[in-house]
């Protein structure tokens, strides 16, 4: 499964594009920040991030893509300028007939780390580490977005029931399955 991750923002918007097979190896195909700058004219910004994901969107064609659910934040200008992005990324994916998935942060450190609450720093380095990678890569919205994707591509097996019950997932997917369950109930 090839999945594009989005770690939206109109300032940097991390995008990458992993390759995961059936048995869970995920493969680095694409990893890159949109950027814009601070003084750019809030349209020329959100028509800067479309494009951008336009292009890797053509260029890569994924099966799906993976964003980050937009949470509330005491910074309204930082939740508006991340909701903004994520529309665009939507709008791409939408025009192209690609599915959408929402995933909380908490859903994609335990995913990716198997703790919900994991540091930026842990999820890097299991980013690089998944991906067999030298380092992590940099700036963060590069890591978190292809830790996005990692995610949605392990998200199905740990949602699904298996003939063996909760024991043949991962302690990373039940982890998730136990992140994913408490972001419902709030």
């Amino acid at each position: 499964m090839r999945v594009l991750g989005v770690d939206p923002g109109l300032t940097r918007c991390g995008v990458g594009v992993v390759d995961v097979t059936p048995d869970r190896r995920a493969t680095l195909v694409h990893v890159s920040v949109v950027r814009t700058p601070p003084d750019m004219a809030l349209e020329e910004r959100v028509l800067a991030i479309g494009r951008g994901i336009a292009d890797l969107l053509d260029e890569h064609r994924p099966a799906v893509v993976a964003l980050e659910r937009v949470f509330a934040q005491h910074n309204v200008r930082t939740v508006m300028g991340t909701a903004q992005a994520s529309g665009v990324a939507m709008f791409m994916a939408a025009q192209r007939g690609l599915t959408v998935s929402l995933h909380t942060p908490s859903e994609v450190k335990a995913a990716v780390t198997g703790y919900g609450a994991a540091e930026k720093k842990q999820v890097a380095a299991m980013v690089a580490r998944i991906l067999g990678l030298d380092a992590p890569p940099t700036p963060a919205d590069a890591s978190d977005a292809l830790a996005l994707a990692i995610c949605h591509a392990w998200r199905a097996p740990a949602m699904a029931p298996s003939a063996s019950g909760a024991g043949s997932l991962t302690p990373a997917q039940r982890a998730w399955a136990e992140a994913e369950k408490a972001s419902r109930r709030r």
